[in-house]
């Protein structure tokens, strides 16, 4: 029996508006057929392996009783904890309103209406009609034109108890002239199913750092859209950190809307056990004179899979676009599986495009002159694999998270040495 009707939508609470959509949005994901392996765009994917029927929604005492005990120090000058979607608290909520910023629910907020959604555009999907039916509270963090915001707006969100299906929707909306840096950490407890769709809007001549760090317990799933819009002459830098999850997809897409508009777009991703770690990415140029720099960089090891498939696409009026893509694999296990497919769709010619994509072990000459200065080979191999993710990690565009990544890397680095050590012995 599935939990996910259109009664179960009208049901959570809001107001009309809200409830209107939610219901729309139901309407449209019952109608809609389950993505197949079959489609370019699950090409690769476990998606047979999904029986939402197996999955519920929260029940209110489930999002009462948990409280937050694994957060991440960044130094935050305000944290907000997200619970199975639900807007739990927000700490340091004095020092944002001293700045004119809104960290607010969609269903309480004027604006809530106009801004859920409008990110989105032509990139929603089965799980984004699924994530708007179901989102019980979508957050809203809005920073006001000509406000340059110090310090790090750090979200907690955390998915509980087996069988719980999590819904969460985050929209940030960084004004003209404005600057703010936002890390989002997501985890969760094992066996559910967490459906996130974060919208970033970047007004004229805005700047907008966001650190996405994804440390699902490994039996969840997770399907998330990152959706991105940069207007004229603002900045965009966005990093994805995946670690989590038996199988966890994040397609990305960006649009670089306005002229002169700029997304540096970063990845560290390291996958062990049987993990299957899905990356999808789209690079759209609307407007003449934009720049996208794509770079991820990821490993796998044991009997873990990545996939990574991604475009850039070139619009007629594009003219004068930089546009680069680049994914870097490094299998650490024979076992290990890896699918790399950049893409271009170019339909201006005055424009400068290029796509890369390799995929190897460690480089036998970079072990071997560790192991000839007396390194251990698992030690050497533990050095090169750290190192790999360097290009990326020096350029993380939040400081304050560059050690926890660096510390996630090490631990899984250290779990899956001694893993291979057992086995030899």
């Amino acid at each position: 029996m599935s939990h996910f009707t259109v009664d179960t939508a009208r049901a959570l609470p809001g107001p009309d508006w809200l409830k209107d959509r939610r219901t729309a949005a139901a309407e449209e994901f019952i109608a809609a057929s389950m993505p197949t392996e079959s489609e370019e765009e699950w090409r690769y994917s476990p998606i047979a392996d999904l029986r939402l029927d197996s999955y519920r929604l929260a029940d209110v005492g489930e999002v009462a009783d948990h409280e937050m005990d694994d957060k991440m120090a960044v130094g935050a000058i305000a944290e907000v904890d997200i619970v199975n979607g639900c807007l739990v608290s927000v700490a340091g909520l004095q020092t944002l309103t001293s700045h004119g910023v809104t960290v607010q629910s969609a269903a309480d907020y004027p604006a809530g209406r106009d801004l859920l959604g409008s990110v989105i555009n032509g990139t929603a999907d089965y799980f984004t009609q699924l994530n708007d039916a179901f989102t019980p509270t979508p957050v809203i963090i809005e920073i006001p034109a000509n406000t340059m915001l110090d310090g790090v707006i750090a979200v907690h969100h955390h998915t509980t108890h087996n069988g719980v299906a999590s819904f969460p929707r985050l929209i940030v909306r960084v004004g003209a002239n404005a600057q703010a840096q936002i890390v989002n950490v997501e985890s969760s407890e094992s066996g559910v199913l967490v459906v996130p769709v974060v919208e970033l809007d970047v007004q004229h001549a805005g700047r907008l750092s966001y650190v996405n760090l994804q440390r699902h317990h490994p039996q969840a799933w997770q399907v998330a859209l990152h959706a991105a819009q940069v207007h004229r002459d603002a900045q965009f830098v966005n990093l994805i950190a995946g670690f989590g999850g038996g199988y966890a997809r994040t397609r990305s897409a960006t649009t670089l809307a306005g002229r002169g508009a700029t997304g540096n777009l970063l990845s560290a991703y390291l996958g062990s056990g049987d993990q299957t770690l899905d990356f999808r990415t789209f690079q759209d140029h609307a407007a003449a004179d934009t720049t996208s720099n794509l770079l991820y960089i990821g490993a796998v090891g044991d009997t873990a899979r990545s996939i990574y498939t991604g475009l850039i696409r070139v619009r007629p009026e594009a003219r004068g676009t930089n546009a680069f893509q680049t994914n870097r694999n490094l299998k650490l296990s024979d076992q290990a599986w890896v699918e790399s497919v950049p893409n271009l769709e170019i339909e201006n010619n005055e424009v400068r495009c290029s796509h890369a994509s390799t995929v190897g072990p460690i480089d036998e000459d970079q072990l071997y002159y560790l192991e000839s200065r007396g390194i251990p080979t698992q030690t050497a191999e533990r050095l090169i694999a750290s190192g790999f993710f360097e290009e990326v990690l020096s350029t993380s565009p939040v400081k304050a998270v560059e050690q926890e990544i660096r510390n996630t890397i090490a631990a899984k680095l250290d779990q899956q040495l001694r893993i291979a050590e057992h086995a030899i012995g």
